[in-house]
């Protein structure tokens, strides 16, 4: 795309230019193994972003939740994520196979500073701790096992300028509705009542029964 005026950086040079190299307590938080801290936060957390790059460097983030310390701690570097059936795309697990590195922010509702953590990924079919992921009955068929190599809290400045977890900021009727932007997008074969039924209260109740 051309856009008059535009000037872009292309070099690290020039982007220190602008951007002064980081503090050295920036720097210095950076650590290799988790802290029991660390494992506190993962035992609090129900909600990670995990992102992924295929070998060719497209790349994808991809949201997983579940109860409350779903992320399980094998050791001091490994942790294990287990996997939920879902619309059966698994453009992250696709990447890992041709490039295992991963880069994870964890989310705690209502703090506004988040637990990062990359490392290199495998993902497995079956392992004993399979048996301690099953929620409701289910038990992942799939689960990311990731080995440590960054860790550190980051701060809050995001979240405050969104304001994310504030509540009067929120308008969930500023864009459309799930079952709207799925007629006119990706199920154009369904009535927008079909689409309002699908993704009502059944939706959120059967999400553990749902199977690859």
């Amino acid at each position: 795309m051309d856009i008059p005026g535009l000037v872009e950086v292309t070099s690290y040079e020039e982007l220190r230019e602008i951007v002064p190299p980081p503090l050295g307590a920036a720097v210095d938080k950076e650590r290799k193994e988790l802290h029991p801290l660390d494992r506190k936060w993962l035992a609090a957390s129900p909600f990670v972003l995990m992102a992924t790059a295929a070998a060719d460097g497209s790349c994808d983030v991809s949201p997983k939740g579940d109860p409350a310390g779903f992320t399980l701690v094998l050791d001091d570097t490994t942790i294990a994520i287990p996997d939920r059936a879902g619309n059966r795309r698994v453009d992250s697990f696709t990447n890992i196979i041709s490039n295992p590195h991963v880069g994870l922010i964890y989310f705690l509702p209502g703090r506004t500073d988040t637990l990062r953590i990359n490392g290199r990924a495998r993902l497995v079919r079956e392992a004993p701790f399979f048996d301690q992921m099953i929620v409701k009955g289910n038990r992942p068929q799939l689960a990311l096992l990731v080995e440590i190599e960054e860790i550190y809290h980051h701060c809050s400045k995001a979240f405050l300028r969104s304001k994310l977890w504030k509540p009067d900021s929120w308008d969930v009727d500023a864009a459309p509705s799930r079952a709207e932007l799925a007629q006119a997008l990706e199920r154009q074969d369904a009535t927008l009542e079909e689409l309002q039924k699908y993704y009502g209260q059944e939706y959120e109740d059967k999400i553990y029964d749902v199977k690859y």
